[in-house]
């Protein structure tokens, strides 16, 4: 007599009931495992992704570098110069790095390394003024439109002239443009900004003049600039380059950023010593730059 043939489930099955059989009444039943935690309802949205700026490559230009600090990648653009020193330069376009001739990039990336904490801080501030900058609304170029003038408002009048012109008038506070038959709104727009361009030279002219016998030096030239939100530069020959934008703003601001640059004839660093120097002049050179920094934030778009 042959035994009846059965498949690998009905062995297991029978084995589980065998066993269970045998089990002691009353032994404690085996552990369960834990429950799973219940799936989350909605899924949290991503976190922002924070982009760093990097500078611009012209066709001439040397490529970026880049460097891991932390989760980010940096880009930067290197130079090598004479000096023994590393320079670090960050403006609204990324991080500029200055670096002696000799420098290899393993001494390059340990000193960046070594400043890897104020980098990244710049860096995101200046993506988030950039953000913010390019969210605000450019304004409109038409009859009583108001600019910003030394920490007031200038009213635009257009009026149709034959020759184009700009007037200033001070009590009245506005700036008349003539418009000449089919003058565009850029070129209004580029006529107003030489005005202000100009004003800035003659301003810069007069609080140099007034300001640096108070700091003890002499210049020897100064120029106006375009920079993105550099606000001065000096060198050591005495040239000093100060950023036209800056006539947008009330004037003690203006003087701050003259102190600031007239300072560095004397100390060419930011050591104790040079904010010594600028304090001897302008005390409130720390609420002048939080003031400058806040009002660049909620500066209209003039000239994009």
């Amino acid at each position: 007599m042959t035994s009846p043939k059965h498949d690998a489930t009905q062995l297991e099955l029978f084995a589980q009931e065998r066993f269970a059989s045998l089990k002691p009444a009353g032994a404690p039943a085996a552990p369960s495992a834990p429950p799973a935690p219940p799936a989350p309802l909605f899924k949290a949205p991503p976190a922002p992704t924070r982009t760093l700026p990097a500078p611009p490559v012209g066709p001439n230009d040397a490529p970026l570098r880049a460097i891991q600090l932390g989760s980010h990648t940096v880009r930067y653009a290197l130079r090598h110069s004479a000096r023994r020193s590393y320079g670090f330069m960050i403006d609204d376009d990324g991080l500029r790095v200055t670096a002696p001739r000799r420098a290899s990039q393993a001494d390059i990336d340990s000193a960046i390394r070594a400043k890897q904490r104020w980098i990244l801080t710049k860096l995101f501030e200046r993506s988030e003024r950039r953000v913010q900058r390019e969210g605000r609304a450019p304004v409109e170029w038409v009859d009583g439109a108001r600019l910003p003038y030394l920490g007031h408002d200038l009213v635009l009048r257009l009026q149709p002239a034959e020759r184009s012109h700009c007037i200033h008038d001070a009590e009245a506070r506005t700036l008349e443009v003539g418009v000449t038959p089919g003058l565009s709104e850029w070129q209004v727009r580029e006529r107003v900004k030489r005005w202000f361009q100009d004003e800035a030279r003659r301003l810069f002219g007069e609080r140099l003049d007034l300001y640096a016998p108070q700091v003890g030096v002499s210049y020897n030239s100064y120029a106006i600039s375009s920079a993105g939100t550099r606000w001065g530069s000096c060198t050591v020959a005495g040239n000093i380059r100060l950023n036209w934008r800056l006539v947008h703003y009330p004037l003690a601001l203006l003087d701050y950023v003259v102190v600031h640059e007239l300072a560095h004839l004397r100390e060419m660093n930011h050591s104790p010593r040079f904010w010594a120097v600028v304090a001897s002049v302008f005390p409130d050179y720390d609420g002048a730059k939080a003031a400058l920094k806040k009002r660049s934030a909620e500066m209209p778009v003039l000239f994009p």
